[in-house]
């Protein structure tokens, strides 16, 4: 048996300009993994605190930055809870509009994820490939509201701008066009053989494993676990809608990658119907009041984000500041399982369990 020194090491924080300045501190027996500790708090704003000093409208460009690669889905959650609050009825070309951008942004969150984590582990063109299509989204975002990453699009009772001319004819096009390339991902990466000896039974844990530490997203479902909040609770107008729920069985690094491809597969058949039902004619703002103010009360919404279950809760005593504003960020939950999956695991691991979990540090900060 040889010998080792225990070695205390330091990965990260990173640059922002890389996945995020996220810090784990990790000690090694030889290449092996003994002990691991996230250290979080770099990106931390003070957002929660900073909403209880600004009105409903003035709060939505903060949940941009919670999760900067889904801001979409952000905007939602925070007038989706305040809607709820104050029975609100959105008009339905609106609705058809929120709904169109956040599969759009599932699409374009989920292909940062496949370019950034096949760079991680050793494959350059795939990030490239990715970066090309997200690239059509988000010319197709900075059409609609004139931004290409945090969007500040929804509000309370609708959306801040209907679709331009043409608009959704280019969304229309898109939808076959990605579905191509989603093949062509397919063939290039799924059945590499490095790449599979890369991540095939690395990070592997089970379904109760996955429920005790409150996971959600495609690193709940890779257990089997069938828990999808646009199935299970529905809510703006999936229940339209026909998608599957993709599913994994062994929980481990491969089944999240199947799961979040498929994924993809799936918010591009939810957009093909979408368009094909999006009404004509009609309002993208609801009747609102020019003070919005929620009844005193509280409540808790919840929405299924690229990373898995975001959720709003708001406390009201009726004025037009929130008395108390808390979200659910599901890389911050998420993120509590790295302790344990990296114990007994070499270095090499790592970086695959990583990127296979997903994290945003924006979101896990806030």
């Amino acid at each position: 048996m040889i010998r080792t020194e225990e070695l205390l090491l330091n990965v990260g924080p990173q640059h922002p300009s890389t996945h995020g300045v996220f810090r784990i501190v990790v000690k090694l027996d030889g290449e092996v993994i003994t002990e691991a500790t996230p250290v979080m708090g770099y990106l931390h704003r003070g957002t929660e605190k900073i909403a209880e000093n600004l009105n409903f409208t003035q709060i939505i460009p903060y949940t941009d930055r919670m999760d900067y690669v889904s801001a979409m889905t952000n905007n939602y959650v925070l007038v989706h809870a305040v809607e709820t609050m104050m029975g609100l009825e959105i008009p339905l070309r609106a609705e058809f509009m929120r709904l169109i951008v956040m599969e759009m942004q599932r699409v374009a969150s989920h292909l940062v994820w496949w370019g950034t984590y096949l760079l991680d582990i050793g494959a350059m063109s795939p990030f490239l490939y990715a970066f090309r299509d997200r690239e059509i989204i988000i010319d197709l975002f900075n059409e609609l509201c004139g931004a290409r990453l945090t969007y500040n699009y929804m509000r309370v009772g609708g959306v801040k701008w209907d679709a331009p001319p043409g608009w959704m004819d280019k969304v229309r096009d898109f939808i076959p066009y990605m579905e191509k390339k989603l093949q062509e991902y397919d063939k290039l990466v799924s059945g590499n053989e490095i790449f599979l000896a890369r991540i095939k039974g690395i990070g592997q844990y089970d379904a109760a494993t996955a429920i005790d530490y409150g996971l959600s997203g495609a690193n709940l479902r890779c257990t089997g676990v069938d828990w999808d909040l646009r199935k299970a609770e529905p809510y703006s107008l999936y229940d339209r809608f026909e998608f599957d729920v993709p599913l994994g069985t062994r929980g481990d690094c491969y089944d999240r990658y199947r799961i979040r491809l498929e994924e993809i597969k799936q918010s591009l058949r939810i957009l093909k119907q979408a368009v094909e039902q999006f009404p004509q004619g009609g309002e993208t703002m609801g009747k609102v009041p020019r003070a919005i103010r929620p009844p005193a009360g509280e409540v808790y919404v919840r929405i299924e984000s690229p990373r898995g279950e975001i959720g709003c809760h708001i406390v009201s005593k009726g004025k037009a500041e929130p008395y108390r504003l808390k979200f659910r960020r599901p890389s911050f939950v998420n993120l509590q399982l790295l302790p344990k999956l990296l114990v007994g695991e070499t270095m090499t691991n790592l970086i695959t369990i990583l990127g296979g979990v997903d994290i945003v540090v924006g979101e896990v900060d806030c």
